[in-house]
């Protein structure tokens, strides 16, 4: 027999992957599929293959409250999987990275099903702290709304200096088509910028958008992802009992010096660490300098304010 409305509504072991149409798409998870699914969308690995679909509107009825939920939101190529991970490793409870039908909100907002899909991603396993959500780039958009239905969660906001962004995110064609596209569709990038335009306007709208948030969420803090990179350690024991999470040092130590700090994130099992990423970014420093010139140019052109801005997020730093 199908679980019931209220079953689904009431266990994290059946998760609210997406809308089609009128339907919510219902996949069947349990601890251990949340923790091999990297991230909670096309690429989620279910406990069971089959997949359920229930009328959207009456789940809603049947969703419990919302519980205050911790966020990561943070700029797309800035660690924030490597984050999610660590802080998975080091604590207890669920850790939902990248939720597919969250995402799809920022592109069709819609209030309510965005109370939906919060009510369904805040839900956890008896006894267990917070969960913590990894948004991705595209929910940035989602912010004030987000903000609005609980004030009180805690978030980091990950971010990247100007130029340590645009050598991230510029190494690349598929990057680089990513930066167009997110940047027409949420930073208002005229048709046919360059592609260092298009990111300057990204950066702008995340750090504008980051800025307001915290205004809005006085648990909020920032981090600059340099700083994780460079001290894991202490950046995830700082950050841990600031998200809801509690964490022994002994584990945060193992966990900074082992395997997920010197593998890729997104693909465990692929050799990467900082020291690689540091090579990488020393020699597009060279290669994309006529760039960087371009990106500095068009943000003191859109923001004379920058000054200001970046103030407000090192003040709210961890």
């Amino acid at each position: 027999m199908p679980p019931s409305l209220t079953d689904i509504a009431a266990s994290p072991d059946h998760y609210l992957h997406s809308f089609e149409g009128a339907d919510a798409v219902i996949a069947a998870m349990d601890r251990a599929a949340y923790a091999r699914s990297i991230f909670l969308d096309a690429r989620i690995s279910p406990a069971a293959d089959a997949a359920m679909r229930v009328p959207a509107a009456a789940l809603a009825q049947a969703a419990p409250p919302p519980q205050t939920t911790a966020w990561i939101f943070h700029v797309a190529h800035c660690g924030s999987t490597l984050l999610a991970r660590a802080l998975e490793a080091v604590s207890t409870g669920l850790v939902l990275r990248e939720p597919m039908a969250l995402r799809q909100l920022a592109f069709a907002s819609d209030l309510a099903r965005l109370r939906l899909v919060l009510a369904m991603l805040a839900r956890r396993y008896g006894g267990e702290e917070p969960t913590l959500i990894k948004a991705n780039v595209p929910v940035n958009a989602l912010l004030p709304a987000i903000a609005a239905a609980d004030p009180a969660a805690p978030a980091v906001f990950l971010h990247l200096g100007l130029e340590d962004y645009a050598l991230a995110v510029l190494r690349s064609p598929q990057h680089r088509g990513w930066v167009r596209q997110i940047a027409a569709q949420f930073a208002g990038a005229a048709p046919g910028a360059s592609d260092a335009a298009c990111l300057a306007a990204l950066w702008l709208w995340q750090m504008r958008g980051f800025a307001a948030a915290l205004d809005a969420m006085p648990r909020a803090c920032t981090l600059d992802a340099e700083r994780f990179y460079a001290e894991p350690a202490g950046v995830l024991t700082a950050l841990a009992p600031r998200l809801g999470r509690t964490a022994d040092p002994a584990r945060i130590a193992e966990v900074a010096a082992g395997p997920l700090f010197n593998t890729y994130s997104k693909r465990p099992g692929v050799a990467f660490d900082n020291a690689a990423r540091l090579e990488r970014r020393a020699a597009l420093a060279g290669e994309l300098a006529g760039e960087l010139a371009e990106v500095r140019a068009e943000v003191r052109r859109a923001a004379p304010d920058l000054a200001d801005l970046e103030a407000r997020l090192v003040k709210a730093a961890l």
